[in-house]
């Protein structure tokens, strides 16, 4: 490190030191799925329900149930994405429970039957009409995953157990991203955005060998939940009193955890070539031994 050059016949001269951060590039947002695509979904429900105000008491029931339908179209749609890019992000991942996507397409189209309908009367050309959407919309944003991902050769009943302890760990993941916007300051949003992609990181390891649920189950439940709380009594002393130390000492809080969960992480991989490393060597000694009884 340089070092200023200094006797006692030079000024004394106050230098600030900038200090650079090294600490490794934040690998965090991810772009949200729901895109502007499903966003405009919404739209045609506002307008039917609109112009729908002046048709009698009829007319304005019949606008309002395809409303709904259309909302609940948009809205399942929104889901069906999130749960699709979920699926697509992890190795392992079964299909998603209810085919969200599907059941939006099919809402969007009775909602469409409904509008059409309400216009002229005709059922059979509203029930084309509704056909046309569902077809499109299905078109648009195509089906939900219909097949587990990743999952042959996985007990299913270990797997369940790890998705239980997951989901439990992203509920407080979620607790303490939620409880840092109270203190409306960007930089320890980013903070806690950083220590819950290295908190996921462990969960994905996890959810690839259950095996290591285990030696992970502390820090998915105990060490999670304990960060929980001290986000959410952080965030709420600060935001009444901007107390600094107290904001560093949760800074200190975060840059332990997230070393702790990163080095915890290392170790399950380090584990899983281990064991690797033991399953190739028993299955080579048969494969010799094979070969020198028939030589």
């Amino acid at each position: 490190m340089a070092k200023r050059f200094g006797g006692k016949y030079s000024k004394s001269v106050s230098v600030e030191v900038e200090v650079t951060d090294t600490t490794p590039p934040y690998r965090g947002p991810s772009v949200d799925p729901v895109g502007a695509r499903s966003n405009l979904l919404f739209i045609p429900p506002i307008v039917l329900a609109a112009t729908s105000l002046n048709d009698g008491a009829i007319g304005l029931a019949t606008g309002l149930v395809g409303a709904g339908c259309l909302v609940l179209g948009a809205w399942l749609m929104r889901d069906g994405l999130r749960a699709e890019a979920a699926f697509n992000d992890r190795k392992l991942a079964r299909r998603p429970a209810i085919p969200r996507k599907i059941f939006a397409a099919v809402a969007t189209g009775l909602g469409v039957t409904i509008a059409a309908y309400r216009n002229d009367g005709n059922i059979f050309a509203s029930g084309i009409y509704g056909a046309v959407a569902t077809v499109l919309t299905l078109a648009a944003f195509g089906l939900d995953p219909m097949r587990d991902k990743g999952m042959a050769g996985i007990d299913a009943h270990a797997q369940d157990r790890v998705a239980r302890a997951i989901e439990g760990a992203e509920a407080h993941v979620s607790a303490m991203q939620d409880a840092i916007k109270r203190t409306r300051i960007r930089a320890l949003e980013t903070r806690v955005e950083r220590f819950a992609v290295t908190a996921r990181d462990l969960f994905r390891t996890v959810e690839e060998d259950p095996r290591d649920l285990t030696s992970a189950r502390k820090y998915l439940s105990v060490y999670l939940q304990g960060a929980r709380d001290a986000t959410v009594t952080f965030a709420d002393l600060y935001a009444r009193t901007g107390d600094d130390q107290a904001k560093a000492d949760y800074l200190a809080l975060l840059d332990d955890l997230e070393q702790n969960f990163a080095a915890r992480t290392q170790k399950l991989l380090s584990d899983d070539r281990t064991d690797l490393t033991i399953e190739i060597d028993v299955l080579r000694d048969r494969l010799a031994r094979e070969n020198n009884r028939h030589s």
